[in-house]
């Protein structure tokens, strides 16, 4: 590897090429999901790393790390005819560390975050927008108080107040013993078996602070480097929003969040806390002075919560500019001044109060009805705010425009999922296996019970949206059966080939009705949590006993969906558990999940900071710094080259290009979702106009796409002016037969192997041949060696 500075390299390259010769071409390699290895990409297992470091890197064929300064008859190796090429591998960002599959139970997080992307572009609707954002975050701030919950319903209500207070369920378990009234010890009154009990959801919302606060300094805390002044550029106008130099800093925004959910945690935590306890005091025989402190300690707690609120309210996020300060202030008072309120509440709770008795369900657990309450509201409101965007400016966005919404009504059933799951099983086990809320023993507030007993009805009708999807694969495939045999003249039919062929078309053709899922589970969700609080609201008791006058078959039913929906429940949590941990184990399985993230995390944490880290806040300012290094200091022409989400990244980064970069660059995209799925999906940021944006923007572009593949799609451009992106579908298989040059059946490559098509080459090759030659530029000692270190570094 060579030793020597930027500025040396530049300048052999320029004299390596005084005699005439262009300057090297350069083809950059964007991997998609689940990541690969960079010997893969570059088909050669001699590799050797040039800039990066071990989360994300480029790499080069260790033959032509040194390329440019060699003249090109020099070079060896099989594309020796072609651009040199190099291989971003970013897959380490998603899923290289096995802690990182823990993040699976962040999964309902993330969803939500996934809503704030997901609304309709906006014409001259700014305030709306702003409405939108403003309800997503709030939503997001509803999930973090929904999962503190079911972590204080564990252990303050099960395992201290219920289980702790009956002698039958503490008397079996010999490390609750000491809690016991029996025992007639110091912890056995009940304020304090909630105070020492609350150090678990404490210790949660403490991890959850440390784990966003570890990825904020690996992700968002890193400055963008200044980029040269560009003379040449257009005026910014009211371009895409990927091209704003903010896009991919969210240092002030996340850092402002995260000190609302912590102080949110906390304060649910003294809410359970204090809540019971005031309750207590203010029946006869309370103590004045505590009732008075109670009093004040709720005014106090009621205070913060506006701040918190109020926090969450603020701000937005800053695009326009890289806006690198930090509410130093809120950041650490907000979440000091809430964990003083949780101290307070502990030694509140801890006071004695010898004639106090936990009996029943611990007091105020009737929160989860008004955080669910809660929850409907906001979405309804984001639904109303989606409509208005939508109608303002049309498009082919899925559920007209309730995309968001729908993706947040998911977010909460996961939440629900996750909270209900825990206190589900925790009551099965603390109670010896008895029905939850059959009876006298250990039971978690109804709503609880009333939502598990809506997932066996939810299932089911996803059973049937998918019976309905299957039934449509198999009219598909029967049309196309006559047709395939077009794209091979001269072939003999063969029908098992036939139909394989046509089966993986119109299976690839679902992804495209995924929206028929997304929006009836959610609207079946939205439906059922309605009926669930509204059911737990009026009977106070969970169906089965709701359900003890209704006729035999309706109890029958309420009776089997309550049993059935709470081991379903249960398992899903149980699921999502064991999956982390065998992902931890198995680097297969930790690939699958790195798909998930991969898809899931492209986008920065605009309204949870505790959902998963943002790769792209990484990925494409890697990209963006080595192109722009790579031409100033060779003045070559360029090709990104990006597969699948990679091709994603390509274009952000593209976005981010100065004037100057961007007229030496071509974008290859193959595999791409940018139209099929992010397109519609997320249309304010990837919708027709902003990708017709990318066309013009760009020198040349060209899209390669198959039926087969079940993401990539062609780009279809709206008014199809200036040269075509897309290429016609590519053959897939390759032939239908044997034949010399196949003599073994090729294969149905889908979604894989782009690059296996004799097309590609030819399609790069004639992007580098619309690129104008470029000239090196003289080298510059200092600037060079600052630019090419840039990024190199991570």
């Amino acid at each position: 590897m060579p030793t020597d500075t930027p500025a040396d390299g530049a300048q052999r390259a320029t004299a390596a090429r005084k005699g005439g010769a262009s300057p090297s071409d350069l083809e950059l390699l964007v991997h998609g999901v689940g990541g690969t290895t960079p010997e893969e990409m570059l088909r050669d297992p001699r590799t050797c790393r040039v800039t990066g470091d071990e989360t994300a890197a480029v790499y080069r064929r260790t033959d032509e790390v040194d390329a440019e300064q060699r003249p090109p008859e020099d070079r060896e190796g099989p594309d020796r005819e072609g651009p040199i090429r190099e291989a971003y591998v970013w897959c380490n960002l998603t899923s290289g560390n096995s802690s990182r599959a823990l993040w699976l139970l962040l999964l309902p997080f993330m969803v939500a975050n996934l809503a704030h992307w997901m609304r309709p572009p906006a014409d001259r609707r700014e305030r709306t927008v702003r409405t939108y954002g403003l309800f997503v975050r709030l939503v997001a701030l509803t999930l973090t108080v929904l999962l503190i919950a079911g972590a204080c319903e564990v252990a303050l209500d099960l395992i201290a107040w219920q289980c702790a207070g009956s002698a039958d369920c503490a008397g079996g378990k010999s490390w609750l013993g000491f809690l016991s009234p029996e025992n007639h010890g110091w912890w056995s009154q009940p304020g304090r078996r909630l105070a020492l009990a609350a150090v678990l959801p404490g210790a949660l919302t403490g991890l959850l602070w440390y784990l966003s606060n570890r990825t904020w300094s690996a992700y968002e805390s890193s400055p963008p480097l200044e980029r040269p002044v560009d003379e040449s550029a257009p005026e910014a106008g009211n371009r895409p929003a990927l091209c704003l130099p903010g896009f991919w800093y969210g240092r002030r925004i996340v850092a402002r969040l995260r000190a609302a959910h912590t102080a949110a945690g906390f304060l649910t935590i003294a809410a359970g806390l204090t809540l019971p306890t005031t309750t207590y005091d203010r029946k006869p025989g309370g103590g004045g002075l505590q009732d008075a402190a109670g009093w004040a300690l709720l005014t106090l707690l009621a205070a913060v919560a506006v701040a918190v609120v109020a926090v969450v309210c603020y701000r937005g996020r800053s695009e326009t500019k890289v806006d690198g300060e930090l509410d130093r202030i809120t950041i650490t008072a907000l979440p000091g001044a809430a964990l003083a309120v949780l101290a307070l509440s502990v030694l509140y709770a801890g006071w004695s109060r010898p004639d106090w008795a936990s009996t029943g369900k611990l007091p105020g657990n009737q929160a989860f009805c008004a955080i669910a309450i809660g929850e409907g509201a906001l979405i309804v409101t984001m639904a109303v705010c989606a409509l208005v965007l939508h109608r303002s400016a049309p498009g082919r966005t899925p559920l007209y425009g309730l995309a968001g919404p729908a993706v947040a009504v998911l977010a909460c059933g996961l939440g629900a999922v996750l909270a209900g799951g825990i206190a589900q099983r925790f009551a099965d086990w603390l109670d010896g296996g008895a029905t939850p809320g059959e009876g006298p023993g250990i039971a978690p507030p109804v709503l609880l019970t009333w939502l598990a007993t809506s997932i066996p009805a939810l299932l089911l009708a996803l059973v049937v949206l998918l019976l309905i999807f299957t039934v449509r694969v198999w009219r598909v495939r029967n049309r196309l059966l006559p047709t395939i045999m077009d794209g091979y003249p001269g072939e003999r039919p063969d029908p098992v080939r036939t139909r394989r062929i046509a089966r993986t078309i119109a299976r690839a053709g679902l992804t495209d009705s995924a929206p028929w899922i997304v929006g009836p589970v959610a609207l079946l969700t939205l439906l059922f949590g309605a009926a669930a609080v509204t059911g737990a609201w009026v009977t106070d008791q969970v169906p089965g006993r709701a359900a003890d006058d209704a006729p035999g078959a309706v109890d029958a039913a309420a009776q089997t969906a309550q049993a059935l929906g709470s081991w379903l429940m249960g398992l899903a949590f149980l699921m999502l558990v064991t999956w982390a941990r065998r992902a931890y184990r198995s680097p297969s399985a930790r690939r699958t999940i790195g798909i998930l993230w991969d898809v899931g995390t492209f986008w920065p944490r605009a309204a949870h900071p505790f959902a998963p880290p943002c790769y792209a806040e990484r990925a494409v300012p890697d990209l963006t710094w080595r192109m722009e290094t790579w031409t100033r200091r060779f003045g070559g022409r360029l090709v990104i080259s990006g597969h699948s989400q990679g091709s994603v990244l390509a274009a952000a980064a593209v976005w981010q290009l100065d004037h100057r970069t961007r007229g030496q660059v071509a974008l290859l995209t193959y595999g791409s979702p940018l139209e099929r799925l992010y397109g519609r999906w997320f249309p304010a940021y990837f919708g027709p106009t902003q990708l017709l944006s990318l066309h013009g923007e760009v020198r040349c572009w060209r899209n390669l796409w198959r039926y087969t593949d079940p993401i990539g799609g062609p780009i279809r451009l709206p008014d199809g002016s200036g040269p075509e992106v897309d290429r016609d579908a590519l053959k897939d298989p390759l032939v239908y037969g044997r034949t010399p040059e196949h003599p073994l059946p090729a294969p149905i490559l889908g979604h894989g192997d782009y690059q296996a098509d004799p097309v590609f080459d030819r399609e790069r090759a004639g992007l580098l041949a619309r690129l104008p030659e470029q000239t090196p530029p003289p080298p510059q000692e200092g600037a060079a060696g600052q630019m090419s270190s840039g990024r190199s570094s991570g």
